[in-house]
């Protein structure tokens, strides 16, 4: 069983730059352009608008794996040190910042709650993006106490993002990987979690928004590729042609399929390229490690038994 938790962890992280480094070829293109000008991605090839090499990542895996660091850290009390690692790397010039975090980033004064709140207020409360969406998992991985899990995933979305749409959507996203974890099926863990949500209806049709940064709209197409997708390949490649903002889309999706299907089985051609392989792996096993001194989780269904 451990053999395969660390397999599942280390397919989330993975899942997750892989979904990046693919849908970064194609970000802020539409769907249109991505056909006319590629045909199809299928392989992660690079280049788009950061003019990436193969396999390089975006912000979506720099900060998940920033939440990880922090996590491993300091794992009783996180935010801190994730808040430090946020700055470590934003303070390499990165040239990938969403508009919200990088507005955060440069209010924040010691206190991330009150940077996020401003950051809304000058943004017109326009602060419901994707930006904690796309780096929550490592909380799910790290906690197997679904309360704390919960706790850390809830405050680690406030942060940045003032707006209880995105820590909603990282609440929904990361009890469906407590659900994997324990072995439950994809699609019934999507359809348990997302019951009596907004996000009911994307079960059974197909979303009319565009794919782009607003947690909402990320979060449905995320839903619709888990839903309708066979493989791993199939759902980050799927997203990736969107366009939008195919790279956290897919990295989002990515992360929760991985986990699903466990890093053994992610294509090889895709794990071999990214550039940040070597780091991930190391960053799974000591998420292993902590979750290991954080108590037995226990699902809804196995609380309410």
């Amino acid at each position: 069983m451990v053999g395969r938790m660390l397999d599942q962890i280390k397919g989330g992280l993975f899942g997750v730059a892989i979904g990046d480094a693919l849908g970064a070829t194609t970000e802020f293109m539409s769907a249109e352009d991505v056909r006319r000008t590629y045909g199809k991605v299928t392989d992660i090839i690079g280049g788009g608008f950061l003019n990436l090499s193969p396999g390089e990542v975006t912000d979506d895996t720099a900060m998940t794996m920033a939440v990880a660091k922090g996590i491993i850290r300091h794992p009783e009390h996180p935010m801190a040190a994730i808040g430090e690692e946020f700055l470590k790397w934003y303070e390499t010039d990165h040239p990938d910042v969403g508009i919200i975090i990088r507005t955060v980033f440069s209010l924040y004064a010691g206190d991330w709650f009150a940077a996020a709140s401003e950051a809304c207020r000058k943004l017109g409360g326009k602060c419901a993006g994707n930006g904690s969406l796309m780096r929550c998992l490592p909380i799910a991985l790290a906690y197997a106490d679904q309360e704390k899990m919960e706790e850390m995933t809830a405050l680690h979305s406030r942060m940045t993002h003032a707006d209880d749409r995105a820590m909603e959507a990282c609440l929904i996203y990361n009890r469906i990987a407590v659900r994997l974890l324990h072995g439950e099926p994809l699609v019934k863990a999507i359809r348990r979690e997302v019951e009596h949500t907004r996000y009911e209806p994307f079960v059974n049709i197909t979303p009319s928004c565009p794919p782009d940064g607003y947690v909402v709209h990320t979060m449905a197409w995320v839903l619709h590729w888990l839903l309708r997708c066979e493989s791993f390949e199939d759902v980050v490649i799927s997203a990736a042609n969107m366009g939008g903002d195919s790279d956290t889309i897919a990295a989002i999706a990515g992360g929760l399929k991985g986990l699903e299907v466990g890093y053994s089985q992610l294509p090889k051609r895709f794990v071999e390229t990214i550039v940040c392989a070597g780091e991930l792996e190391e960053l799974a096993v000591q998420l292993a490690g902590v979750r290991n001194s954080f108590g037995p989780s226990k699902t809804e269904d196995e609380q309410e038994t």
